[in-house]
């Protein structure tokens, strides 16, 4: 049996000269934690209201006012808060009252691996302390913190965001017209069509009936709707068109640049630009990382074996990838990457397209990435003239 640790050895290190907070955000309270200067290894927990941002601020001030007087300096706060549904709006009310804030990817932080684990929002917010201190040792990998957008990346996202609900939207409403029709054998309407609603006077059913009157009702009120968000769509491409085309004399953006590719539309250019190409990353790891396209591995002992992608980034990057990937070869035969992925396809006999595919995914991602930041254009690609 072994010796218990010394307590020296257990003891929580707070000689980094500062107070570390952390808080847990809900919509009905926020959970302060914090660990300060000379209070020892005791961590203090206070409560206020969602919202209270001045309740928030004036309890930073007395924990700065408590330690300053125990020590007889003054200190600095450093905060963690856990990326959420609260966006980053406190994060830079932080960061205006000139305190250190950090927002981190909640699924990077280590966890217990027991089967049944507690969890409540004090352990949460003790572990965050804990992170934060770790960070600021400097250990590597302790977690992943998420670069905050500037409103106006964050503003400019919500075009293709949008756009994205919209379709699913449309799809529903025209999904439930038809279905409503192919209950009474009417099978080739077509909702989208510009004639609806002349064609809509015109059906009958399959027993040779006109449309019953409480059902053709419906798929007018149905009409209407589906009207409403064409009307919205086609507000919003327009929208999204103008910021892929800037004025003449301005230096064209990522998504101006991409969109010159043959093969790639305005709403790839524009998804690609909003969800990644505005952001700086020191390599093409970092890239693949936050797209959710960096390999797995799994290694132990004599195991070795691939996973798969991990999935782990920004979903809407990662699907406008691989659906970028399917269309490469086809928009672009005579690319590189185009005949890499060919002499793959063939040397594997025809099988392993799809993962195959999330290869090219990740290197046109790294070749994109290449093109709008330092002008390389993807080696034997077509590029429009603009």
């Amino acid at each position: 049996m072994h010796d218990p640790c010394p307590s020296e050895h257990s003891a929580i290190r707070t000689d980094l000269g500062a107070i570390f907070v952390s808080l847990e955000l809900s919509r009905s309270t926020w959970l302060i934690t914090s660990l300060s200067p000379g209070a020892g290894e005791k961590l203090s927990k206070h409560a206020v209201s969602a919202g209270d941002i001045a309740g928030l601020l004036g309890r930073f001030a007395q924990l700065k006012h408590k330690a300053g007087a125990r020590l007889g300096r003054d200190f600095p706060i450093i905060a963690i808060q856990e990326a959420g549904l609260d966006g980053f709006w406190i994060h830079r009310v932080l960061e205006q009252e000139g305190i250190e804030s950090h927002v981190v990817d909640a699924a990077s932080i280590l966890t217990s691996r027991r089967r049944r684990r507690a969890k409540t929002d004090r352990i949460d917010g003790e572990t965050l302390v804990r992170t934060l201190m770790a960070y600021k040792r400097g250990e590597p990998r302790v977690c992943s913190m998420v670069r905050a957008p500037t409103p106006e990346e964050e503003d400019r996202r919500r075009l293709c965001r949008e756009r994205k609900t919209l379709v699913i939207e449309r799809i529903e409403h025209s999904n439930r017209i038809k279905g409503l029709l192919c209950a009474q054998g009417i099978f080739d309407y077509d909702p989208l069509r510009r004639n609806r609603r002349a064609r809509l006077e015109e059906l009958r059913t399959g027993d040779g009936r006109p449309l019953p009157t409480r059902l053709k009702a419906q798929i007018g009120r149905e009409l209407d709707r589906l009207e409403i968000l064409l009307a919205q769509l086609k507000a919003v491409e327009a929208e999204r068109d103008a910021l892929i085309e800037p004025a003449s004399s301005e230096a064209p953006t990522p998504a101006t640049m991409l969109a010159r590719l043959k093969g790639i539309g305005p709403e790839f250019a524009a998804v690609l630009w909003s969800e990644a190409l505005y952001r700086r990353f020191d390599n093409r790891k970092q890239l693949a990382a936050y797209a959710g396209l960096a390999p797995t591995p799994w290694k132990s002992g004599s195991i070795d074996h691939e996973q798969g992608v991990s999935k782990a980034g920004n979903p809407r990057l990662r699907t406008t990838m691989i659906q970028v990937a399917w269309l490469w070869p086809r928009h672009q035969p005579g690319s590189a990457l185009s005949l890499w992925f060919q002499a793959r396809v063939q040397r594997n006999g025809g099988r392993m397209r799809k993962s195959t595919i999330v290869a090219l995914a990740r290197k046109l991602l790294v070749a994109f990435w290449k093109y709008v930041t330092h002008g390389v254009v993807i080696e034997g690609a077509v590029v429009q003239a603009a």
